[in-house]
């Protein structure tokens, strides 16, 4: 009876919880006060209110206020993206970020489940390629280069003498001289990467997906209107990840052993081999492809659990899968070690196979992804999907031609470091050189773009003119400033011109990588040896895109990694790279489980219990204030809500991306269908927006919804010129500080004024 009294005491109660957006932010500054108190969480997310308001953390002083205001909050989320140091080393992990981007852009379908099943499949495969390549990559380095070719080569391991050891000349030819042990010691390098990545995946796995969300019953509509993220499981991956962390790890360590037994088994196979040791050979080389078999068994088993928390962890699997690779590798290193009287090192180690049939299988991977994509898209066009459906598979290609840059760009950085500037070693696989020639076209093609979008840009700025003159009627007109507004109005609108981008760069990364793969495997020669019987201009043309491609891939790998250090000792830096992830690692790792970690499996939950436990202790009004990446984290947490708790929250979202990027390239899930669905389940949600935010957007809702949601635009800057109420020069605001325009109170008074106390409401539950 008493706890009835008090809810029904403090049901005027009102509370904003406010959601920064990328970047993140301090709560001094979302609060506007420098004495803000943290009332629950930890230091890695948390939510603060001002001091003066945190003697009741369960109330909230509106009455005490008059009235006025309501109580505000701000959930602070940043160091889930932008904390220590190590988040430097999610760079490496960039291509497998983007892979895992392409599992969530899938069309929206109803009714078609194997469709849908066969796309997750295919996505998973395609990261799978990307986990070989990356270790494929680190061997070539390792045990082709180094240990095979620099060492077995005298004026190398002279240059170098910390692989005097190595060599069979310059050190009289020690123990560790034999060419398999040679192999067997190198191995250790991407035996250690596939390691290391196993522990980050596992460490952040601990921190991530183990955040069990609030449960709730599923329910009946989410299979028609609703989108999956209201499901009970979505925001719980820690099954699946467990389980694609334990085939990636198999995956990466029998590349290292196929890498050591194929060059052992070249030499056992040959005339004078050892009958005994061939045998051996090719008992390993047949675990070695049964024990790769069941890695791409587990990957294509199941996907994702949504409908339900899947607490299980297949432990089994989870526990013997790696062992069991991590044995075979130690027993192919054994065998790679035993002595071979006569055997040594000459010409490069079998990789051009190797990387090419991964470009050949990630090619045709990508090419039925799309076809799915565009079978699925017709089921239920959506007009505002980017590139009609097909975001998903033109993402994955992109993923596999990042992974192609860096592994290409690691390998010709070492073999120009080792081989100086002579000709002792062979270098990298041929495919390697031919991969790294297409990108100077893939840039001339890019550029060619860009300039017609600027060109295009510039037109559509003197239109803009005309209606930024419109927008400001009966001022003084200032030529200067109205360019100036109009201009940035323009370039805003080039975020609406990613998806042909990223169109033009995937097919024609698509056609370049096949143009690449036939010319090496015909050939066998670098593209300069390959064309130096053809026509003058051919040879040229050859022979500058072989050096420019060849310096491009080594500038960009330079910069990759001065990228990375300066992160690892630079908060600020760090900070940068932690809005690339803010964006990249919203979804779960559905896909490749050495993706950076989901922050949203910790945010949303954070959110979800904060809503339901305050509404449900006081039975007062709620708004959920976010801007930018924080209106998807409120839109998601929202979901996640019970249809009751739903009903006392009211929406305000401002500079957000809902529609605009993740409506468009995430269509299954922020399609309008999904964004009806919540506009409808939520008492009420209003949406701010400028011409001038190049990121945030109106949600355009169909029908009769759109103007009850979205707010006719924002006019950036508040003021043309000088005014008695702005007497100095108002800035533009773009995507930034929706706070100080008038709109923003008098929308957040309007939404607490339509929200309906619990008290007052009839019995729903």
């Amino acid at each position: 009876m008493e706890r009835t009294k008090e809810r029904a005491a403090r049901s005027g109660s009102a509370l904003e919880l406010l959601v920064h957006g990328v970047g993140g932010t301090t709560p001094e500054q979302m609060l506007d006060d420098p004495r803000t108190v943290r009332i629950t969480g930890d230091d890695t997310a948390a939510v603060f209110r001002r001091a003066e308001d945190a003697e009741d953390p369960e109330g909230a002083a509106g009455p005490a206020r008059g009235g006025r205001e309501p109580v505000r909050e701000a959930y602070v989320w940043c160091n889930l993206t932008s904390g220590n140091a190590s988040r430097a080393l999610w760079l490496l992990l960039l291509p497998f970020m983007v892979v895992n981007l392409a599992h969530w852009m899938r069309p929206a379908a109803r009714g078609h489940a194997r469709a849908v099943r066969l796309y997750g499949l295919l996505v998973r495969l395609a990261a799978l390629t990307l986990t070989v390549l990356l270790v494929a990559a680190v061997c070539e380095v390792a045990i082709d280069l180094t240990a095979w070719q620099c060492a077995g080569t005298r004026a190398c391991a002279e240059r170098h003498t910390w692989l005097g050891f190595l060599s069979p000349t310059v050190e009289g030819g020690g123990w560790w001289s034999r060419p398999g042990r040679r192999l067997a010691l190198a191995a250790l390098l991407p035996a250690a990467l596939s390691c290391l990545l196993w522990y980050l995946s596992h460490r952040t796995w601990n921190a991530y997906e183990s955040q069990r969300p609030m449960t709730h019953p599923a329910e009946a509509e989410e299979d028609t209107a609703r989108t999956a993220l209201g499901r009970p499981g979505f925001w719980y991956g820690r099954r699946l990840v467990a389980r694609l962390r334990a085939a990636h790890t198999a995956a990466a360590l029998l590349t290292v052993a196929a890498a050591v037994a194929a060059a052992t088994a070249r030499h056992d196979r040959a005339p004078g081999g050892s009958a005994l040791l061939d045998v051996l050979g090719r008992l390993l080389l047949t675990a070695i492809a049964a024990g790769a078999a069941g890695a791409v068994w587990v990957v294509c088993r199941r996907g994702r659990s949504e409908r339900r928390l899947d607490r299980a962890v297949d432990e089994r699997l989870v526990r013997r899968l790696p062992r069991a690779a991590l044995v075979l590798l130690a027993l192919t290193l054994v065998h790679a070690g035993w002595e071979r009287p006569g055997w040594t090192s000459s010409g490069r180690l079998p990789g051009d196979a190797t990387f090419g049939g991964l470009a050949l299988v990630q090619g045709l991977i990508v090419i039925v992804m799309a076809g799915v994509a565009h079978a699925l898209h017709r089921t239920h066009p959506d007009p505002r999907a980017a590139m009609r459906g097909l975001g998903g598979p033109a993402v994955a290609m992109l993923a596999c031609a990042l992974g192609g840059v860096m592994s290409g760009g690691v390998s010709q950085r070492v073999a120009d470091w080792l081989d100086g500037t002579g000709d002792s070693i062979p270098g990298p696989p041929v495919l390697l050189t031919w991969q790294a020639s297409v990108i100077p076209p893939l840039i001339v093609v890019l550029a060619v773009l860009c300039c017609w979008l600027a060109r295009r840009t510039w037109q559509l700025r003197r239109t803009e003119i005309a209606r930024v003159e419109a927008d400001y009627p009966g001022e003084t007109r200032d030529r200067a400033l109205t360019r100036r507004i109009a201009t940035v109005r323009t370039l805003a609108t080039l975020t609406d011109r990613a998806p042909l981008l990223v169109a033009v760069g995937s097919v024609t990364t698509l056609l370049l990588g096949a143009a690449a793969l036939v010319g090496a495997l015909t050939t066998r020669q670098p593209p300069a040896e390959a064309a130096a019987r053809s026509y003058a201009v051919v040879h040229g043309g050859a022979q500058t895109a072989q050096a420019l491609g060849s310096w491009l891939i080594g500038f960009g790998f330079i910069l990759f990694v001065t990228w990375g250090r300066r992160a690892y000792k630079d908060a600020s830096a760090r900070r940068t790279i932690g809005i690339l992830w803010d964006v990249g690692t919203f979804w779960p790792r559905a896909a490749h489980p050495f993706a950076p970690p989901c922050y949203a499996e910790r945010a949303v939950p954070d959110l979800t219990w904060r809503i339901a436990t305050w509404t449900r202790a006081t039975g007062g009004r709620l708004v959920i204030s976010g801007h930018s990446q924080g209106s998807v984290l409120a839109a998601a947490a929202a979901w996640q809500l019970s249809a009751a708790d739903r009903r006392q929250v009211a929406l305000l979202t401002y500079g957000s991306p809902l529609e605009r990027l993740y409506g468009r390239w995430f269509p299954a899930h922020f399609g309008p269908a999904a964004l009806s669905a919540l506009h409808h389940d939520v008492a009420c949600w209003r949406n701010l927006h400028r011409p001038t935010d190049p990121i945030g957007g109106p949600v355009r809702l169909p029908g009769d919804c759109g103007p009850e949601v979205d707010h006719e635009p924002l006019r950036d800057p508040l003021a043309y010129g000088r005014t008695e109420r702005h007497p100095l020069p108002t800035p533009i605001l773009g995507h930034s500080d929706y706070q100080a325009d008038p709109a923003f109170a008098t929308e957040r008074a309007a939404l607490l004024t339509r929200l309906t106390p619990e008290a007052d409401l009839p019995t729903q539950r």
